[in-house]
């Protein structure tokens, strides 16, 4: 069955939905099924999986299977869309595409945080912060908890806003929701502790391949976002230049550095991840101190980037278009 490709009047509507709707927990959502089905998976694979060997083909298994049925569902869900009305199709389109995309929760999550240091209820402020980092929060300072924050949304403007707008114009919305089966993987196996080294390195990799465009995309477009309102364009270009490739991932260097770069702050710096200290690079420089106006600011960043993003992905589709 033929699927409807993605248009720029249906992108636009996801994203448009993305801005206003975000995650509301009353609607299905399906990176949360996703996310039922690795934990499931991989109850089942461990059984089997007893040698190092062992773990790295059951994490190979893992990774194929989630990924390709993700792709598989949401093609297929759309197509029996189309079979039964253009209209269900167009609607189910949009759906997905809008599941694809993070722009409304990623800041609603991170306004939550600097609420609750607005208000000094720095238990809070952890607790919120734990639902949306994986380091451990319970221990951290006022300026450590800004710091992370402002860390997530920098990273999450790749993972959660570009590219999934990145794949919605390559591939419509079965690519991006498989990219987000890959993102899931990774935030929920791909860690480097003794329990995921070997188990996790198939959804670690993939998940590098994944955003190594989307990534470098969106340091471009933070520097242009903070030259445009921020005044830091340049100097988030020389951060990112200088300090992204420090990282030991090859992709979540590179938006938090232009981050730091456009806000004049520095990230990076030890963090504890399932009971393992991990000294992390700092990236940027010791401009400003932190305070929670960053917070507020990276938010800012991210919305920009990611209607920059939009309108990029939306003139592509625009001249494939009229090219066809």
């Amino acid at each position: 069955m033929e699927v409807k490709k993605m248009n720029p009047s249906l992108l636009t509507s996801a994203f448009v939905l993305d801005l206003l709707m975000g995650d509301p927990l009353w609607l299905p959502h399906p990176v949360r099924l996703i996310g039922s089905g690795i934990a499931g998976l991989e109850k089942i694979l461990r059984r089997v999986a007893v040698s190092r060997v062992g773990e790295k083909g059951a994490g190979l298994i893992l990774t194929i299977t989630i990924v390709s049925t993700a792709f598989g569902c949401t093609w297929l869900t759309i197509a029996v869309g189309r079979f039964i009305h253009p209209y269900l199709e167009a609607f189910l389109i949009v759906y997905f595409s809008y599941a694809c995309l993070a722009t409304k929760s990623l800041g609603d999550a991170a306004n939550g945080v600097s609420e609750a240091l607005e208000n000094t209820a720095l238990p809070l402020a952890r607790q919120r912060l734990s639902h949306i980092v994986s380091r451990e929060t319970n221990d951290l300072s006022e300026e450590a908890m800004i710091r992370a924050t402002v860390e997530t949304v920098a990273e999450n403007t790749s993972d959660g806003v570009v590219a999934p707008l990145f794949y919605l114009a390559l591939g419509g919305p079965a690519l991006a929701m498989a990219y987000k089966a890959v993102n899931t993987l990774d935030s929920m196996v791909g860690y480097r502790t003794p329990q995921y080294r070997h188990f996790g390195w198939a959804s670690a990799r993939m998940d590098d391949w994944a955003n190594y465009f989307p990534a470098r995309i969106t340091g471009f477009l933070v520097a242009l976002s903070a030259a445009l309102f921020f005044q830091g364009g340049r100097q988030a270009l020389k951060i990112m230049q200088r300090d992204g490739r420090k990282h030991d991932s090859p992709n979540a260097g590179i938006p938090e550095a232009a981050t730091a770069g456009a806000l004049d702050i520095q990230l990076g710096g030890p963090s504890t991840y399932k009971g393992v200290l991990k000294e992390k690079p700092w990236l940027g420089d010791a401009g400003q101190k932190l305070e929670n106006r960053h917070i507020q600011n990276s938010i800012h960043l991210m919305q920009s980037t990611g209607v920059l993003m939009g309108l990029c992905a939306v003139i592509a589709l625009v001249i494939l278009e009229v090219a066809q």
